[in-house]
């Protein structure tokens, strides 16, 4: 599962790269390490209107998943889109573009948990993850009590050659171009659920090993 990614291109670059026409993020710095439950960065339509906000990382649980447990902090990753639980949130109204420029999958060496940067290359240009996003009423943190925010996720699907190696399990729906990116936010939902399928092989490299953060230095 990815749990963890950076997005260190300022606004304005995820702006031209999304073609948002609004921005409702204030001033939004280099976030070289996004965590579950971190506010960060999505790219939605509303009425028609492309909009970069911000949006908390992890989706509302399934309720099985919930049972004995007093908060909920979010499901990350989405896999299973068949599921009735996802199926709310797979129509236009409820995709986003989630904007990275790495992202992490962990390796076990010697024994450790070793978080490994994946890229499109040593430039770290912009990608998306095609997400779902929705606004949701819940205790995340106990601490916090109950909040209702915008939460988001983002599909995954087996991995690529580059990631198998590292994560076999899977790996985030990533999205490269401006087609791929009007069709996420407007299809309907037979010709977006194309889009869950790995990069092709070759399309990523490994960037960086060790750090839990990836600022691209």
């Amino acid at each position: 599962m990815c749990n963890l990614y950076s997005i260190t291109k300022g606004q304005a670059a995820i702006r031209e790269f999304t073609r948002a026409a609004e921005d409702r993020t204030g001033n939004l710095p280099s976030m070289p390490a996004v965590f579950p439950d971190t506010a960060a960065p999505i790219v939605r339509e509303v009425n028609g209107v492309r909009e970069l906000t911000l949006a908390r990382w992890g989706m509302p649980s399934p309720k099985m998943a919930l049972e004995g447990k007093k908060t909920d902090p979010g499901v990350t990753n989405i896999r299973n889109t068949k599921s009735p639980h996802w199926r709310r949130w797979l129509g236009p109204e409820h995709r986003c573009l989630v904007p990275l420029t790495s992202f992490s999958e962990y390796d076990t060496i010697d024994g450790k948990k070793v978080p490994v940067w994946f890229a499109a290359n040593d430039e770290r240009p912009m990608m998306v993850f095609a997400g779902i996003w929705t606004t949701w009423t819940s205790v995340r943190k106990i601490k916090e009590g109950e909040v209702t925010v915008d939460a988001y996720g983002f599909l995954t699907t087996d991995p690529n050659k580059e990631v198998k190696a590292i994560h076999p399990k899977a790996m985030p729906v990533i999205l490269t171009t401006p087609e791929e990116m009007d069709t996420w936010l407007r299809a309907d939902w037979k010709e977006a659920s194309e889009l869950q399928r790995p990069l092709p092989d070759g399309a990523l490299q490994i960037v960086a090993k060790g750090d839990r953060k990836d600022g691209g230095d």
